[in-house]
């Protein structure tokens, strides 16, 4: 297992989510580990006219990760958190596994600012 994975695997809903310069992101709402096997975009493969990657990933997967088709793709091959940003429904952003810097003290700390984390749509 990698120490990405290893990582991911500390880390359970509820956790508080704080970005890299301190500031608190919200709450862990939802733990992906990372499936290498996952969604890629490969050699050109016989395609159905009527169909694009975006519905290729809609078809193959649930509701998340709810960002593009390409984010989504690297989201579920590395692992992710889905981090809940205020009251219920009030928003959203993903973390990649290799955006976490360390799980200590019951909290997620990152490795970016939190305005460079993806929004879910």
């Amino acid at each position: 297992m990698s120490q990405q994975q290893d990582t991911v695997s500390r880390i359970t809903t509820g956790m508080r989510v704080v970005d890299s310069t301190g500031v608190e992101v919200g709450t862990v709402d939802l733990v992906q580990r990372g499936d290498p096997a996952a969604v890629t975009v490969e050699a050109p493969a016989p395609v159905d006219p009527g169909s694009s990657l975006d519905e290729l990933i809609e078809s193959a997967a649930v509701d998340e990760p709810d960002v593009p088709a390409d984010l989504a793709a690297r989201l579920l091959r590395e692992g992710y958190l889905k981090v809940s940003t205020g009251p219920a429904d009030a928003g959203a952003v993903y973390v990649l596994a290799d955006r976490i810097a360390a799980v200590a003290d019951g909290a997620v700390r990152l490795s970016v600012p939190a305005a460079e984390l993806p929004a879910a749509e």
